[in-house]
């Protein structure tokens, strides 16, 4: 959903033998490669799993068992109780020391540890496994359509981008519950949460850019990505598969922007960040930390690369060229889970009617982005308020979509629509995904009341309970669940 807006662009991540080269592989469980980096760079561990070159003068060593412990300056951020917050953004601020950031290979992963002055440190385990989960395997793609559980058929879905900042786990499994116990199969999260200011006390984030801090920091602690570890642990009981994207191309919740204001890019140039070599080292050091916290977990649906990436004015290779290289290396990292864009659908030239999603203007092509080998499924999303069509429009966009991946032979998903949270018009896109070979559906936002009031109204929220709800997701999702696969 966009909230406000944005940028992005491409860059590489090579992995390398002998002295490896800026921001290469050069350690991690397993790994039998060089543990060095050329000059001016040195060996960060991410996890257990990875350890990359990153540019610096921090100190770096490595066992043969792929451990690595790397020194450097990092932000400090105290491991403070949480408390409820929903909204509020934060960061983390400079450290006057040194601090070191190390996991033994035999441990949990730990992206980055931060230790305070007080010497409190923020620390996780890998957060979720297949053993404690009520889901029956990985998912996958099966033709036009998906195996969820050990079937195979088509899902109803919705959006809560807000469930992983909730800071009472007991809201958390009332969301689950009442996802499962409606039909739903498949929830879209916010796997992100970056700030750009100082953060204040109980307040929830994910990743830190705070200018003038010698890095940024990935927060693992109690009030970082120990509470999407929470959302993972509870769709693993409730039998409710996840989308987790790892970046916003608006500036809700940090996204692009705070890399760029970190790095210094200017937020004019929308291809900036997706070339900047930094800030694409940062934001799959990132993706590196989240992948292997949930690995094994059977409870992720799909890895997604951005919520609605976009480079409006640039050749559509500078968006294609990053999804390659970034599903390429989620893929390196895990091979059990799917990949995604995450994008709107955009540039699609099945059905066009000339109007602007259509269009390559916002740096897209649909079918080029599908066409990318580790790209599993695609997305589109659907808003004609904010495209200026009208609400009949979207019957055309959803067919479009159907069949142009049905050329490619993947799946696609609907993966976010709403219009002013009116049941007619939606309900009457939900029969035309019906009607045509749309893997599912995701509406946009679930809403219910939590222990700490109602959540967030957009304009687009269907709540739990509400006539519109019964007609638009319990009877719908029966609908799509009923649907035979061809």
């Amino acid at each position: 959903m966009r909230f406000s807006s944005l940028l992005s662009a491409s860059a590489v991540l090579a992995v390398a033998a002998a002295e490896n080269a800026a921001y290469a592989q050069c350690g991690g469980l397993n790994w039998t490669g060089d543990t060095t980096c050329v000059t001016g760079y040195y060996c960060f561990q991410s996890s257990e799993w990875y350890s990359q070159c990153i540019q610096g003068t921090g100190t770096s060593s490595a066992a043969s068992n792929g451990t690595v412990a790397s020194t450097k300056k990092a932000c400090v951020k105290s491991a403070a109780t949480s408390t409820p917050s929903m909204t509020t953004k934060a960061s983390c601020s400079k450290s006057a020391s040194a601090t070191t950031s190390t996991a033994a290979a035999s441990s949990a992963a730990v992206a980055v540890v931060s230790t305070s002055a007080s010497a409190n440190t923020s620390t996780s385990s890998s957060a979720s496994t297949s053993n404690s989960s009520s889901i029956s395997g990985f998912a996958s793609t099966s033709g036009s359509v998906f195996n969820i559980n050990g079937e195979t058929g088509y899902f109803a879905g919705t959006n809560s981008y807000w469930i992983g900042f909730l800071t009472n786990d007991s809201d958390v499994d009332l969301v689950m519950s009442q996802l499962s116990t409606s039909g739903i199969k498949v929830l879209r999260v916010w796997g992100f949460n970056d700030v750009t200011t100082t953060p204040t006390d109980g307040t929830v984030w994910f990743q830190s850019f705070v200018s003038g801090a010698t890095a940024p920091v990935i927060n693992t602690g109690s009030d970082g990505l120990q509470r999407l570890d929470v959302v993972v642990k509870s769709a693993e009981a409730h039998g409710i598969s996840l989308i987790i994207n790892f970046v916003n191309n608006w500036t809700d919740y940090g996204g692009m922007a705070a890399y760029c204001s970190y790095y210094g890019l200017s937020t004019s140039d929308p291809s900036l960040w997706y070339n900047s070599t930094e800030a694409q080292a940062q934001y799959q050091l990132y993706i590196s930390t989240v992948v292997s916290r949930y690995a094994n977990s059977t409870a992720v649906f799909a890895w997604e690369l951005a919520n609605e990436p976009r480079c409006s004015g640039c050749d559509t290779s500078v968006i294609t060229n990053w999804a390659t290289t970034t599903s390429a290396y989620i893929k390196s990292l895990d091979a059990n889970h799917m990949v995604t864009m995450g994008d709107e659908g955009f540039g699609l030239d099945t059905g066009s009617d000339g109007s602007y999603p259509y269009t390559t203007g916002p740096g897209l092509n649909f079918t080029a982005n599908l066409a990318i080998p580790d790209i599993d499924f695609g997305t589109y999303h659907l808003y004609p308020e904010s495209w200026g069509t009208s609400a009949s429009w979207g019957n055309g966009w959803i067919e479009a979509h159907a069949t142009a991946a049905a050329a490619i032979g993947k799946p696609v998903i609907a993966e976010e629509y709403g219009y002013s949270a009116n049941v007619t018009v939606q309900s009457g896109w939900q029969t035309t995904v019906l009607n045509t070979e749309t893997a599912g559906d995701m509406y946009w936002q679930f809403g219910t009341t939590l222990s700490s009031g109602q959540t967030s109204d957009d304009g687009n929220t269907i709540y739990y309970g509400s006539d519109a709800y019964t007609t638009m997701v319990i009877d719908h999702a029966a609908a799509m669940n009923k649907k035979v696969v061809a």
